[in-house]
């Protein structure tokens, strides 16, 4: 009888080991970062993949240019000279060598401060586009706050040690990068690898050599993003990257060995999750309302970054407005509800949704009946 069951723990145990060594064949392990703080998100749906320590406050050093970049590209006076100032040429630190009164471009200094991360060209950015340095530093926190980065406080466009208050975390470094990675320009900006730009008082251009070598020559992955490193904040470092169309965002603070941080994040991540199509754009389906059915549909696709194995706990519930006597004559209002899309039962986003009227599309499809009749007819155009 012993030697059955001492037979029956050692199968036991023989399956316990095989299941847990095909769970870790298939799982990756968490990443081993030498940051003080880091975290890692998906960029078209926000979701936090992996985090540590990423809602502390910290000095953030030269990756405070992200703000800076961004509000100097939606100010709309790219293609504006703006004239260096002494204070300007005067900042501590990296420098693209600007010269007091030379006349430069705006789009110059933001591939300058970006590639090179030009404390100089910071300077000249934050005193053309906010009209002082207070001027852009209150931009800079309005934008914050605009946003959702309610752990961040600027004291200066470009993140030396000179201000106690100027701080951040890793988490909202995220959503401003998340948020700076829907401009255009701005990604064009972040993931180029040289610039050249006019020098006036010389012969040859100049020509900038982007310093995130994530970028240039250590993940091919890697889109953009910018590097940072003051004596008290310690290396710190923002990059994106894209794989099969999934887009991530990785930030450290305080990190010795952040390129290799960033490379194991951006793996965990690529590995770990995909990024689904959740609700897709276009007539909404499974609607069991009479009224509603074939009736209503929403703008774009709802997108979730998931692992595999919660395919299945992505739950969607449909709330709209109880029809009206009034909606029967046509005056059905343009959205009659919203799409809340659930996690293992957690709210992750809502979309309107929104009412197709059919006498609408009928009048419309009826005017353009007649009007390319009529425009056969005559031959001329009606509307220019």
């Amino acid at each position: 009888m012993k030697k059955m069951r001492l037979r029956a723990f050692i199968y036991r145990v023989i399956i316990i080991s095989i299941v847990f060594s095909s769970f870790n064949e298939t799982a990756e392990a968490a990443p081993s970062v030498s940051a003080q703080r880091a975290i890692v998100i998906d960029q078209d749906t926000g979701r936090v993949l992996y985090e540590k320590d990423a809602h502390t406050q910290s000095r953030i050093a030269s990756i405070t240019k992200i703000m800076t970049a961004i509000l100097a590209i939606e100010s709309g006076k790219l293609d504006e000279e703006a004239t260096v100032s002494s204070n300007a040429v005067k900042a501590e630190g990296s420098s693209i060598y600007l010269k007091p009164g030379e006349k430069i471009k705006l789009e110059d200094l933001v591939y300058g401060l970006m590639l090179r991360s030009g404390n100089d060209s910071a300077v000249a950015i934050a005193e053309h586009v906010g009209g002082s340095l207070d001027g852009f530093v209150y931009l800079m926190n309005k934008k914050a706050e605009e946003i959702g980065m309610v752990n961040s406080n600027f004291e200066n466009p470009h993140g030396l040690d000179d201000h106690e208050n100027h701080y951040s975390t890793a988490y909202d470094m995220a959503i401003l990068t998340r948020y700076a990675m829907q401009n255009e320009t701005y990604r064009e900006v972040s993931g180029t690898k040289v610039h050249t730009s006019p020098d006036p008082e010389n012969d040859w251009d100049r020509k900038w050599r982007n310093k995130n070598r994530l970028l240039t020559e250590k993940y091919k992955y890697c889109t953009g993003g910018k590097t940072g490193y003051t004596k008290r904040a310690k290396r710190t470092l923002v990059t994106t990257a894209t794989k099969n169309e999934q887009n991530l965002i990785a930030v450290t603070l305080n990190g010795p060995d952040d390129w290799n941080d960033h490379i194991q994040m951006f793996e965990y991540g690529f590995k770990n999750f995909d990024t689904v199509i959740a609700l897709p754009q276009g007539e909404i389906q499974d609607i069991e309302d009479e009224f509603y059915r074939d009736k209503v549909f929403i703008k774009r696709d709802v997108l979730m970054a998931i692992k595999k194995e919660e395919e299945d706990r992505i739950r969607i519930e449909y709330k709209l407005l109880k029809p009206e006597d009034s909606w029967k004559n046509g005056k059905v209002p343009e959205v009659v509800g919203r799409a809340v899309v659930y996690l293992e039962e957690k709210e992750t986003e809502r979309v309107p949704v929104f009412f197709k009227n059919d006498e609408t599309e009928e009048k419309k499809s009826w005017w353009m009946f007649w009007k390319q009749s009529f425009i056969s007819i005559i031959g001329v155009k009606v509307d220019g």
